[in-house]
């Protein structure tokens, strides 16, 4: 089973309607699923919100992309509308209500969209007035924070304790890495949930796949107003479910490159083990040759012989230093730069190898 990410972007009125609609035409061609704005940015004055956020708001959902949005008692009035349900017919999908929303409200609101919290200030005692009240919390999202100031983000490991307690309640999570092109104002220094993602904003695809699959994240969005040509490249693999690992294989192997092979569902903490391989990718026949045997430090690629019977022909990639074995031909290596994939493509995610 493959599995691709929900995965999107943030989008900001203040940065006005022409360079908001090339940013939904990147992630429609990326094939971003989500994307996240607030209403009432205090920075951001004089928006024509009932003019140009009403088209911006039509072209989401024209791209078939989920809007996650800040909402308040005002949103209404803002966008000419005369009931909040009418946000809907707009391209809402989840809304992130702010104060002035009675326990009976919010629970009427999660039958129509679904209702996103702060996952850092939800307590126990809402989410038990929410079942008093008949709400169905797999219609309630729990949104981390993204954090402009610098060394006030959060640590990876916190984020995913967070979502665990959070999962188990029904909640969907979400959270943000920053972006690496156009920054948002007024620190410009980046949108990241997680802290150590701020130094590393270039590396967009690793910060995604980390919060998704160390963190347990169901959707990730792109704090920032823009990246770079190769992350949006990126952002594209990513929503496709499968990310560009560079690597090194011996010239009869050399079939490999280009291919995308997924890790099975039932992630090993030892193998990357590939789906197709003993399927529509595997060679004809592996006969043994001289690398069976050989030591597979992490990141070797190596594929099964004939000596592995009914497993002949699949392929696996070492996450940790791993002994030989007569039955593996190693057929080459993930290159050092890319190591730390390994760790983070896992339960049925992709890579594609390249050269």
């Amino acid at each position: 089973m493959e599995r691709s990410m929900k995965a999107g972007i943030s989008l900001y009125f203040g940065s006005g309607a022409e360079e908001n609609e090339r940013i939904i035409e990147r992630a429609e061609e990326a094939g971003a699923t989500h994307a996240f704005t607030s209403l009432h940015i205090p920075e951001e004055r004089g928006v024509n919100y009932a003019g140009d956020a009403r088209r911006l708001l039509r072209r989401l959902r024209d791209a078939s992309i989920g809007l996650i949005a800040d909402v308040g008692p005002d949103t209404c009035e803002k966008l000419g509308c005369a009931r909040i349900e009418e946000l809907g017919d707009l391209g809402f999908t989840h809304l992130r209500l702010d104060y002035g929303f009675t326990i009976e409200q919010t629970v009427e609101l999660s039958r129509r969209f679904r209702i996103v919290f702060n996952a850092s200030t939800i307590t126990r005692d809402e989410i038990a007035a929410w079942r008093a009240a008949g709400a169905d919390l797999s219609r309630f999202s729990a949104c981390h924070n993204y954090y402009p100031k610098r060394y006030t983000g959060l640590d990876i490991q916190a984020v995913r304790e967070t979502n665990g307690l959070l999962a188990a309640q029904g909640f969907e999570t979400i959270a943000f890495v920053p972006g690496d092109g156009r920054l948002r104002g007024p620190l410009y220094e980046g949108l990241p949930t997680v802290e150590d993602h701020r130094e590393r904003a270039d590396r967009l695809a690793f910060n995604m796949l980390e919060l998704a699959h160390m963190a347990g994240t169901d959707i990730v969005l792109v704090g920032d107003p823009d990246l770079t040509e190769g992350s949006w490249s990126r952002l594209g693999q990513i929503c496709a479910g499968y990310v560009d690992v560079r690597c090194n294989v011996r010239p009869e192997y050399s079939f490999l490159l280009g291919q995308i092979h997924h890790d099975r569902p039932d992630s090993s903490g030892f193998i990357f083990r590939s789906q197709e391989s003993r399927t529509s990718l595997r060679p004809t026949t592996v006969p043994v040759d001289e690398t069976a045997s050989s030591p597979r430090p992490a990141g070797s690629i190596a594929i099964s012989n004939e000596r592995y019977l009914r497993y002949e022909g699949e392929l696996e990639i070492a996450r940790v230093d791993l002994p030989g074995d007569g039955r593996m031909n190693v057929v080459g290596e993930v290159d050092p730069r890319d190591l730390d994939y390994l760790a983070v493509v896992r339960n049925g995610f992709g890579l594609r190898f390249i050269g």
